[in-house]
């Protein structure tokens, strides 16, 4: 009796392939949700003076050195240059892709763990980076708050009787994770763990004074070259705002939507950079093809090449 041979058995997956189209594919998905604000956006690109776009783009392109500054100020073992900074490049489009923060930090989080440094002290790093920026950028805006007092009408920044429950809801917040650290003995000994560690982390990085000017040199350049960016491309479509204003407007309406967990702040960052140009005297209609150039020059026009890059560090395990 003749056997039948056997079906030949499935080839495994190949989950790298995979991951490297990955990034493509939320691409695409996310342009065509959003066509409809990407057809506005170059539209106006064909109205604006080109050499203050190319100043936008160019602010733009430094944002990624300045984070790979930040990145390797945030940690004390050295890191490879060029990897890091395309790193960084590929971590902005995966913040895009999914919820603020939480693409660039899990990129960044591997790239470190590749290059050999310990996951608790990966984590640690990344946490270091995440408060210098916030301080960073929130001390820059009180500081140009402080000198330019009439740059913003902050009361026009949230609608009227929204100041108490957005209060309330951040209270809550803060009563239920100390409820939970109190109620839970893992978790209270895993988050001390974690902070003894994270201020192991930081003394030994303000140990080094190189380490420390490039965490907090990177961390306020990061901020101040993102508002630069705006207000060139307030200067190349005529927005009557003066530079400085519009540097408050920005750094005002990002230090708003911190907490807002969109992808990249598609969508809430675009309505807070509006309206806080609006409330620093621009017009509506301006201001809003203002914000839609920006975006289209500082996410649309970076995000393909951007996942291009992360896919390859994807296949070469640079990450």
């Amino acid at each position: 009796m003749t056997a039948v041979p056997l079906p030949p058995l499935p080839r495994r997956l190949p989950l790298r392939r995979v991951l490297c189209l990955l990034p493509l594919l939320l691409v695409t998905a996310v342009a065509v949700r959003h066509r409809s604000v990407l057809a506005e956006g170059f539209g106006h690109l064909r109205t604006a003076q080109w050499p203050w776009l190319l100043a936008a783009a160019g602010a733009t392109c430094l944002t990624w050195v300045a984070a790979a500054v930040t990145r390797q100020g945030a940690v004390v073992q050295p890191l490879p240059r060029l990897r890091l900074l395309a790193t960084q490049f590929a971590a902005g489009a995966a913040n895009h892709l999914l919820p603020t923060g939480l693409g660039a930090s899990a990129v960044n989080l591997r790239f470190m763990t590749v290059c050999g440094v310990p996951l608790a002290r990966s984590s640690a790093a990344l946490a270091l980076y995440l408060l210098a920026e916030g301080v960073a950028r929130v001390g820059l805006l009180a500081t140009l708050l402080l000198l330019f007092p009439d740059a913003l009408r902050l009361g026009s920044l949230l609608p009227h009787g929204a100041v108490g429950p957005l209060l309330g809801a951040l209270g809550a917040v803060v009563l239920l994770a100390a409820a939970a650290l109190a109620l839970v003995r893992r978790l209270r000994t895993a988050v001390f763990s974690f902070l003894r560690t994270a201020l192991g982390e930081a003394r030994s990085v303000h140990s080094c004074p190189a380490r420390a000017a490039a965490l907090w040199g990177g961390s306020l350049a990061f901020p101040v070259l993102q508002a630069a960016g705006l207000a060139a491309v307030g200067q190349a479509l005529d927005l009557p705002v003066p530079p400085a204003h519009m540097a408050v407007a920005y750094l005002a309406a990002t230090v708003a939507v911190a907490l807002v967990p969109t992808p990249g702040g598609i969508g809430s960052v675009e309505a807070a950079l509006i309206v806080a140009l609006v409330a620093a005297g621009g017009p509506l209609a301006l201001a809003t093809a203002v914000v839609l150039t920006y975006r289209v020059i500082t996410v649309w026009l970076p995000l393909v090449p951007g996942a291009v890059t992360l896919g390859a560090l994807v296949r070469w395990k640079v990450i």
